[in-house]
């Protein structure tokens, strides 16, 4: 009988990586919501009209029943909200978007039924679950999340 030579040999690994850029659609719900933010100021969500519920960012169908949101279905939201979970970053690394020390946070906006994630870059030492922020929109906005540059402690 003849072994197989593959059992015998280690494979072979070489680490590395390789650079892709590339273009991504947010598609028209989700260009409507990024257009608000950098050309009003606004941010804007919408209801499904199965069940109800508000997503923010918009979302083109209900993640709970699955109906899919009209576009008669947008609201305007305000800038406030409450802080659900959060984590506080302090070591810098090449794909953050700003400096550390800073937290992501899940942010619950006030009439929103589900949180987004976003940062905090000042007060973090009053940061808990539960504290109220705002919205602070950046001077130069491009149609990018990060047209809210970050949200701060009232």
């Amino acid at each position: 009988m003849m072994t197989d030579w593959r059992n015998e040999t280690e494979a072979l690994t070489l680490k590395g990586q390789i650079k892709m850029p590339y273009t991504w659609s947010v598609g028209e719900t989700g260009s409507r919501f990024l257009v608000a933010l950098r050309d009003e100021q606004k941010i804007l969500a919408n209801r499904c009209s199965g069940c109800g519920k508000v997503y923010v960012p918009p979302r083109k169908n209900c993640a709970t029943c699955f109906t899919e949101i009209s576009t008669e279905n947008w609201l305007e939201l305000g800038n406030e909200g409450t802080v659900t979970a959060f984590t506080v970053v302090r070591y810098a690394y090449p794909l953050q978007p700003v400096a550390p020390p800073f937290a992501y946070a899940i942010i619950q906006l006030a009439g929103a039924d589900v949180g987004f994630v976003h940062i905090i870059k000042d007060g973090l030492d009053r940061l808990k679950n539960g504290v109220r922020v705002r919205a602070k929109f950046g001077i130069e906005r491009s149609g990018r999340i990060l047209d809210i540059d970050g949200f701060e402690i009232v």
